[in-house]
């Protein structure tokens, strides 16, 4: 996931799994869980500090962004809180795209004005980077073609350490890019990706897509990544990443659970049990990791050098949850859009509801797995 100005990077590049293990069972230990009591007293290890099953949206808890800025991305969707996109049913959350001008009409992409700034606290824009609070539709440079959501629980709900388990069902079409990750609550360090970002899982809803290396790269395929760098150009994510394909079928085909590990030491990715990721630093922390020096950057490049031994790894998070279209320009909107003949029937949003290219989270569970480190 970028967040931050574009880099034209695709972080699931297909590379095949790194560190394989097996996860063995662990015995859980909750307390009593206030989800918007961060500082949980736990006695007993691993306790639950942390639970959504998704019987409601917490709108107290998972607040919504509200931007068309595209991640610095020039991405097609514009994010909004609409229960067209996101919902509960059945105890699940589904963040769906649907169309912008099934909300605005068929002239509204190359003639309308899609004004985000909102006019009470809880409705304005989040993010104006990009023109991501108002937008000019013309001829040639249209308005985000898809409406889509990104809920994140920066708010209420922010950790340090611990173990991250999320059970969710991947979306299925092209240019589909479901991701569940997280962002440093303060940017400690610097603006991303001095601060870091941790994706606990990124995929396509792309059927039959393959990377240049002949791999899966579409449903079959999964990836988690770090990014990590002292400015954008320097973000040193390949050497933090991992991808694995479905032992059967694809990721949309049934759920599947993503874990994350993180301690004041490593950072380690499992998907169903199997390790695909395993980051511990040597002693000169993830900047020697990163092999920056290497790079042409000096020891006084170095954000993290005042930091902890995982830093920028050594901060507290919040969860973001999104599904979204990628592009690399401006003018793309409007190729994407003219060409939807081609990706919009694998979307099938005449079919069940177009819950298909939902994302679909059954659950979200943190735990403590020992006291914090100072």
């Amino acid at each position: 996931m970028n967040t931050g100005t574009n880099t034209g990077t695709n972080t699931n590049t297909g590379t095949q799994p790194q560190n394989i293990a097996s996860q063995g069972g662990t015995t859980l230990v909750a307390a009593a869980v206030d989800p918007y009591n961060k500082e949980a007293t736990c006695t007993t290890y691993p306790c639950l500090i942390f639970e959504d099953n998704f019987d409601t949206l917490d709108a107290k808890l998972w607040e919504h962004e509200i931007t068309a800025g595209g991640g610095g991305n020039w991405e097609f969707q514009y994010y909004t809180n609409n229960r067209s996109n996101a919902y509960v049913k059945d105890g699940k959350l589904f963040i769906k795209p649907t169309l912008t001008i099934d909300r605005f009409g068929p002239d509204f992409l190359e003639h309308g004005n899609l004004n985000l700034w909102g006019a009470n606290p809880t409705d304005t824009c989040t993010g104006n980077q990009f023109w991501g609070c108002e937008r000019q539709g013309m001829p040639g440079q249209v308005i985000n073609p898809i409406q889509s959501a990104r809920l994140r629980s920066s708010r209420y709900f922010n950790f340090k350490y611990g173990r991250l388990e999320v059970e969710a069902k991947m979306p299925t079409g092209d240019w589909l890019w479901p991701a569940i990750w997280l962002l440093p609550r303060w940017n400690s360090y610097g603006i991303w990706p001095a601060s870091g970002e941790i994706d606990i899982v990124e995929s396509r809803g792309n059927l039959h897509y393959k990377d240049d290396k002949g791999q899966p790269a579409g449903l079959e395929s999964m990836g988690s990544t770090l990014h990590f760098g002292p400015f954008v150009e320097a973000n040193q994510w390949p050497k933090a990443h991992a991808s694995t394909v479905a032992s059967s079928g694809t990721f949309a085909d049934s759920f599947h659970k993503y874990q994350l590990d993180w301690d004041d030491k490593s950072i380690r990715f499992t998907v169903d049990g199997t390790e695909i990721l395993n980051v511990t630093p040597p002693q000169g922390g993830m900047w020697e990791f990163g092999d920056f020096e290497k790079t042409g950057l000096s020891k006084w490049d170095n954000p993290w050098a005042a930091g902890g031994h995982m830093a920028p790894f050594d901060q507290e998070v919040d969860q973001n949850i999104s599904s979204f279209t990628l592009a690399q320009y401006i003018q793309a909107a409007t190729a994407f859009w003219n060409a939807r003949n081609s990706w919009l029937p694998t979307w099938n949003l005449d079919k069940d509801n177009g819950e298909g290219a939902a994302m679909q989270v059954n659950y979200i569970k943190v735990w403590k797995m020992g006291p914090t480190p100072p």
